[in-house]
């Protein structure tokens, strides 16, 4: 945010979640802002801003394997729902 509360709408609600993580440092709340910024803006650089500040926020509170898990977890899933039924059961982890 340039100066005070000018600036437009995303600026304004981008700026108060990252002041709410780096300054006041309340991860919780500052994932709630940056998820708002994202849904409410998409498109925005303030959206592209959020999910690397979301990304940053994940990647500090939950563990390593976690996140991996995850991910492998989620692409499985995404794998499966495009294969052919009889394929499917080949992918079972």
């Amino acid at each position: 945010m340039k100066n005070g509360n000018k600036g437009t709408a995303e600026d304004r609600d981008y700026t108060k979640a990252y002041d709410m993580h780096y300054k006041t440092k309340d991860l919780p709340k500052a994932f709630k802002l940056y998820r708002g910024v994202i849904a409410d803006y998409p498109g925005t650089d303030e959206a592209g801003y959020s999910l690397s500040q979301v990304k940053n926020i994940v990647n500090t509170v939950v563990p390593k394997q976690e996140v991996i898990d995850a991910l492998v977890a989620m692409a499985l899933v995404h794998f499966k729902q495009d294969l052919p039924a009889n394929a499917k059961a080949g992918l079972a982890a």
